[in-house]
């Protein structure tokens, strides 16, 4: 598979939490204490970065993640974890990632979202005789279910989401509920804020524990704060950055990344960071 570029430059970064916090661009300038036209600038994509450090500071993000997002000077290192694929279909103007996890003893799968066409999950759960029994959704925005009917219709499995979010042709659930799956436990985490019920679903059982964030956490960024930026946010921080560093983080869009990698780089999470 090509290359997965990242879901959101510095700009997107910027005015996620700006609109988060609700700040005009004359508010952030004054709060930043630079110019309109400064600010403006950067927000064209201009990397200067004593401005940029000046606003992110402003809107209490990582000053120098931010000024890393804004060069293009990282990106996660590459994972590959037996019994966890990632697919990634267009959807209008983006593309969208959907998962399916295998259960080492039993090789049976979990198809955790739809992404926008099923059809290459069915074709690789088929071509290494995975039967997928279990469907979890993280979210019902339209570009992560977008071929529900169909995935249900050719695995005959049963299809789960949040009761925040109920959807047609999906069973409710409340956060904190847990599924199995052979060897594989799946804990339930709500992360709220970009989607009114939206679920993190941890999973143990491979060589290495899986988060399937859904929008609440990109590589280096994090899915806007829909619903409620500081919701958010808080949630991102108590149930999903703090779980072990290893731990293989799989969001709605963009690459795969690990929870020390975005310790270390999303300029959402200044608090692990250096200056």
């Amino acid at each position: 598979m090509a290359t997965i570029p990242l879901e959101d430059n510095f700009t997107d970064i910027i005015g996620k939490a700006q609109r988060g916090f609700k700040l005009s661009d004359e508010e952030l300038a004054k709060r930043a204490e630079i110019s309109l036209g400064d600010l403006q600038r950067v927000k064209s994509g201009d990397v200067d970065e004593q401005i940029i450090r000046l606003v992110a500071r402003s809107l209490n993000l990582g000053k120098s993640t931010l000024v890393e997002s804004a060069k293009k000077a990282w990106y996660p290192k590459p994972i590959s974890l037996d019994g966890l694929v990632q697919f990634n279909t267009p959807y209008q103007d983006m593309t969208v990632n959907s998962y399916l996890v295998s259960d080492p003893q039993t090789e049976h799968a979990i198809a955790f979202d739809t992404g926008a066409d099923c059809g290459d999950m069915l074709e690789f759960a088929k071509a290494n005789h995975l039967p997928i029994n279990l469907i979890l959704l993280t979210h019902t925005h339209p570009d992560h279910i977008a071929d529900l009917a169909r995935l249900k219709g050719e695995t005959g499995a049963p299809a789960f989401v949040c009761d925040l979010e109920p959807t047609s042709g999906a069973e409710t659930f409340s956060a904190s509920k847990s599924f199995e799956l052979g060897s594989l436990k799946i804990e339930t985490r709500q992360t709220s804020g970009h989607s009114v019920g939206g679920i993190t679903y941890v999973v143990s059982g491979l060589a290495r524990k899986v988060a399937i964030v859904g929008d609440a956490i990109f590589a280096g960024s994090m899915g806007g704060g829909g619903v409620s930026y500081l919701d958010a946010l808080g949630n991102n921080r108590k149930k999903i950055m703090i779980l072990e560093k290893d731990t293989v983080l799989c969001p709605g869009h963009g690459p795969l990344t690990t929870v020390g990698e975005e310790q270390l780089h999303n300029p959402f999470f200044p608090e692990f960071q250096k200056a």
